[in-house]
């Protein structure tokens, strides 16, 4: 840790925290589901640190096992860290919040708050000087955990005058309020972005997107669902393709490491063909299924589950690739149409429509062949039609351009919020005042306070002792 301010010092986690102050949760012998009743005191979980949220609850247990674990019980003002999987988050409980205990998989922490203000600490266990010592400290293989307690205590700390605490923490509060509203804005982009690819969509399949390209006005007539200029033509999937299919039933038992590509449902799940995660079938010789090979511009569609509509277009050659069952496969007779035709079927107003209509009419999502090959839609002719492409690919990039630029803000965004808190905890963000009580001198009466606690408590053990012997003479 860098030189600290004058007034500052840097102190291990035990040397701030109440006697009890860490307390991991019980083994999961002594808080196991058969414990459980339908209300009573709460179980505190992951769920409360990770998502900041400590009213909604799954377990609770009666008042004997409340009282049997008291130890790990739950008071407004402690602080609740996860401690395996998802690690280092943390929440305050706040006031009014229901009693209850802590499980296995949490960490309870108790502040001495006559020496360091609960907010400063909340924003000192986000910022960077604290999480990378609390999770370069975790131990474990697949999922990670936080280390033993005793390693925790020993976690070394800035610790500001308690007056300068409180400064930092009414200076953070606003500093980074400015910086959430900033997230906020850019959070909201990709929403508008997404609603701006649906009106390019919209406008390109009714011809709205070229009508100043036509050049005349055109009466707009409803032939398949929705308006499209007289002069385009009606039609349907079934009129286009030369066949539409789906992948072979029991492909499963042929999954490999290696071998042909097996498209499956999540792998156009976001309306493009992604295969960074690709699955592999290895093929006996004499295997039905050949209609269903791939090729360049053949469109796909899900046709069951919950991405059931999503559509792609085969913008590259694949030298061995297959559908599964849940994806339907579109083979064109004339493949220059398969860029418009992805447009109608991506579009909501248009064949996204027709079909989702369908999927969803009745239980479980699904689509037939005959479902898809029942879609109807309107095209220009070719001229008009290359120019809908052109258009629509112009605005998609555009759209591409500022999300990635939005991508970039947010993550700046990010790193900005860290370098507020680490410049908070150097010191360097709020002034020091001479006539602000040194940290030290609160840890020394703390020191004390601690002895006399301590001595207290001994005079007491003993003085019980006496009289249970003199009871028992």
């Amino acid at each position: 840790m860098s030189e600290l301010p004058k007034g500052w010092v840097e102190v291990e986690w035990d040397q701030v925290t109440t006697k009890d102050g860490f307390r991991r949760g019980p083994f999961g012998g002594n808080l196991k589901k058969s414990c459980f009743v339908e209300s009573g005191f709460a179980i505190y979980e992951q769920y409360a640190p990770i998502n900041n949220d400590c009213i909604n609850f799954r377990y609770f247990v009666d008042d004997e096992k409340y009282k049997e674990l008291q130890s790990f019980k739950v008071d407004n003002g402690d602080f609740l860290i996860s401690c395996s999987g998802t690690m280092g988050k943390i929440t305050k409980v706040p006031e009014g919040a229901p009693k209850g205990l802590i499980n296995q998989a949490l960490l309870r922490i108790r502040l001495v708050e006559s020496c360091i203000d609960s907010e400063y600490f909340l924003k000192l266990f986000r910022s960077p000087i604290l999480q990378n010592q609390v999770l370069n400290s975790s131990v474990g293989g697949a999922i990670q955990n936080l280390a033993a307690v005793k390693e925790l205590k020993k976690i070394l700390i800035p610790l500001a005058p308690l007056a300068e605490q409180k400064r930092i923490v009414e200076k953070l509060d606003q500093v980074l309020a400015q910086v959430d509203t900033i997230k906020a804005r850019l959070d909201g982009i990709p929403a508008i972005l997404k609603r701006f690819r649906q009106s390019v969509l919209a406008a390109a399949v009714s011809g709205k997107l070229t009508e100043e390209w036509r050049g005349k006005d055109e009466e707009y007539i409803d032939t398949c669902g929705y308006k499209t200029p007289s002069s385009w033509l009606q039609s349907s999937i079934d009129e286009e393709s030369e066949y539409v299919t789906s992948g072979s039933r029991g492909w499963a038992q042929y999954y490999s490491d290696t071998g042909s590509l097996f498209i499956r449902s999540q792998d156009i799940n976001t309306d493009e063909l992604e295969i960074d995660d690709a699955a592999f079938v290895k093929l006996p010789a004499k295997v039905e299924g050949q209609r269903t090979k791939v090729q360049k511009e053949d469109l796909l569609i899900t046709i069951t589950g919950a991405n059931v509509t999503k559509c792609a277009r085969l913008k590259i050659e694949l030298d061995d690739a297959y559908i599964s069952q849940h994806v339907a496969l579109i083979r064109l007779k004339n493949t220059e149409d398969s860029s418009f035709i992805e447009l109608v079927l991506k579009a909501l107003n248009a064949g996204r429509k027709q079909l989702t209509d369908l999927a969803y009419g009745g239980g479980k999502p699904g689509l037939n062949l005959q479902n898809i090959k029942d879609v109807k839609f309107s095209k220009p002719i070719y001229k008009e039609r290359d120019e809908i492409v052109r258009l629509v690919d112009q605005y998609f990039a555009f759209a591409d351009t500022i999300e990635a630029q939005v991508q970039k803000a947010q993550q700046r965004v990010d790193k900005l919020t860290q370098s507020i808190l680490a410049k908070a905890f150097r010191g360097e963000l709020v002034p020091q005042y001479p006539t602000d009580e040194p940290a030290d001198e609160l840890l020394k009466r703390i020191a004390t306070a601690r002895k006399e606690a301590e001595a207290l408590a001994l005079s007491a053990k003993k003085t019980a002792k006496k009289v249970g012997t003199k009871n028992v003479k």
